[in-house]
């Protein structure tokens, strides 16, 4: 009895899972990690504080097991054993949230400053700049990407210049660059490995997609010198073992991917055309479509997906997605939680939704951080619109519902015209996904069919089947594709005349919140 250990470093909780050869979930533990939020717009994680919760739950997980002599092996080996067919790990695979930036020291391995979330707003301006000089065109050319402080270029930059002494440690090589991914293959192997993988490169900003390699003239435009940058993998392929100390023994590292590609993996959307939509912090929607990037034509983002075997020695093909990004998904219920503190945990907000019949014509637009897909407006905030005296907090618990579904829905639509034809199904997955009310609007305003499948963490299970095809754990991509299996599926109940109505109430309250705040 053998397993994949998946380590899922999200925006807000590190995450550990095992998963066994039928693709099923064996083991998981979770662990939610501290918030930064230095000013308004600005949000932080302490890089050291992931690291550590990421290796505990990582250790507490291999304690869960099910095969019992897993024990005995970890305690029989010594640093320097080879891995032994007896151990129960074949590897492990890491998925991660993406364009979060550390900047760390390479001889004490100590983040020079926080690390700057995806969702931090702070380089807008710099952006605003960027784009004010003509190089958004060349950007996205070579990129895929909007030109948005969404993605870590801008950020690293910040880093260098604001960080006392930071960009002079960088010109002599003396600091590392690296999205999550990288911080934690670098922890992982105590500083001896340092590489992303080419779905994290292609969210930095400073990769071209179609060399496939840091671009000279995107480094020169940002200032970053080349040196403190990791080195580029494929997603699935072996570049390192775990130093033996820290689990007890030394198991490869396999698979490496964003947390959205590693999901649209797990959800084996291997056929271009393919389409998932993974509830998280955020909300992301990707379709697969195929061996080339495919420039959008409605403000969605071109990424790479993921690149198989790492052993070829000509470079292999990746495979190219479509993405939409909605920035405050699961997020909109944490603030319900934490911030209006209308609910006490995440599953009490069905419920209290579903105590109403709609809304009371009251729209939540949650643009805490800006909007992403199709909007691209970071300097709009989150608005509460339409409240009467009869409004309730269940009136804005299913608001704040239907403002997922309604983003995602913007999101489908983008897709559904840059796709040519209009998609018939759309995959879900994440935590979010597990609430029906919520599924069951997103089919309504999508006005397609949506499929959930039975395993929910397709993240992590997409950074397992990464690591299993690497190692041999699974054969093929086809074996993949028969372990999915479908738990519901949702049909829209409403009319086209009804979804009309809906999506032009949700774009008027959008227009409410948009550029909230002077640039």
């Amino acid at each position: 009895m053998s397993y994949i250990l998946a380590l899922d470093q999200g925006t807000t909780s590190s995450r550990a899972m095992l998963f066994d050869r039928a693709g099923a979930v064996v083991a998981q533990v979770s662990q939610e990690f501290a918030q930064i939020f230095p000013q308004p717009g600005w949000v932080e994680h302490d890089a050291r504080e992931i690291w550590s919760t990421q290796l505990e739950v990582a250790k507490k997980c291999l304690k869960m097991m099910p095969n019992k002599a897993a024990d005995q092996s970890i305690r029989a080996r010594t640093a320097t054993d080879s891995i032994a067919s007896t151990f129960p790990i074949s590897a492990i695979g890491i998925t991660n949230q993406r364009e979060t930036t550390v900047l760390w020291d390479r001889k004490t391995g100590q983040p020079v400053a926080n690390a700057i979330v995806w969702q931090d707003r702070r380089t807008a301006g710099r952006c605003d700049e960027l784009a004010r000089a003509g190089h958004t065109g060349m950007i996205q050319r070579k990129t895929g990407l909007v030109l948005d402080a969404y993605f870590s270029a801008t950020k690293l930059q910040w880093l260098l210049d604001n960080v006392p002494g930071a960009r002079e440690k960088a010109e002599k090589g003396e600091l590392a660059f690296g999205t999550i991914d990288s911080w934690l293959v670098w922890n992982l192997t105590q500083g001896s490995v340092h590489v992303t993988d080419v779905s994290n490169a292609s969210r930095t900003m400073l990769f071209n997609l179609h060399t496939l390699q840091w671009d000279d003239e995107l480094l020169g435009l940002f200032n970053i010198p080349r040196g403190v940058l990791p080195e580029v993998v494929a997603s699935s392929g072996v570049v390192g073992a775990t130093n033996a100390e820290l689990l007890g023994t030394a198991i490869p590292i396999a698979g490496i991917a964003g947390d959205q590609q590693a999901a649209t993996f797990g959800q084996v959307c291997f056929e271009p055309g393919m389409a998932k939509n993974t509830y998280g912090t955020g909300c992301f929607m990707l379709m697969n479509t195929g061996s080339k990037p495919v420039v959008s034509k409605n403000k969605l983002l071109t990424t790479v997906g993921w690149q198989l075997d790492a052993k070829a020695k000509v470079k292999p093909q990746a495979t190219y997605c479509l993405e939409g990004s909605v920035f405050m998904g699961g997020a909109t219920i944490q603030w319900l939680r934490d911030g209006l503190q209308i609910i006490q945990s995440a599953a009490d907000v069905q419920p209290l939704a579903a105590s109403v019949p709609d809304t009371g014509d009251v729209y939540l637009v949650p643009a805490f951080a800006g909007m992403g897909t199709p909007h691209w407006d970071p300097y709009a905030r989150g608005a509460l619109l339409g409240m009467t005296r009869g409004t309730t907090r269940a009136h804005i618990a299913r608001a704040a519902l239907e403002a997922i579904a309604l983003q995602s829905a913007d999101v489908f639509r983008a897709m559904s015209l840059d796709a040519g034809l209009p998609l018939k199904a759309l995959r879900v997955d994440g935590g979010a996904s597990k609430n029906d009310l919520l599924m069951q609007m997103q089919a309504d305003f999508s006005g397609v069919v949506v499929v959930r499948p039975k395993v929910l963490e397709a993240t992590a299970l997409g950074a397992a089947y990464l690591a299993g095809l690497a190692v041999g754990f699974w054969a093929s991509c086809d074996e993949l594709a028969a372990l999915w299996k479908i738990d519901k599926i949702f049909e829209p109940k409403i009319s086209a005349d009804e979804r009309k109505a809906k999506l032009a109430r949700w774009y008027k309250a959008v227009g409410q919140a948009g550029h909230w705040v002077e640039s």
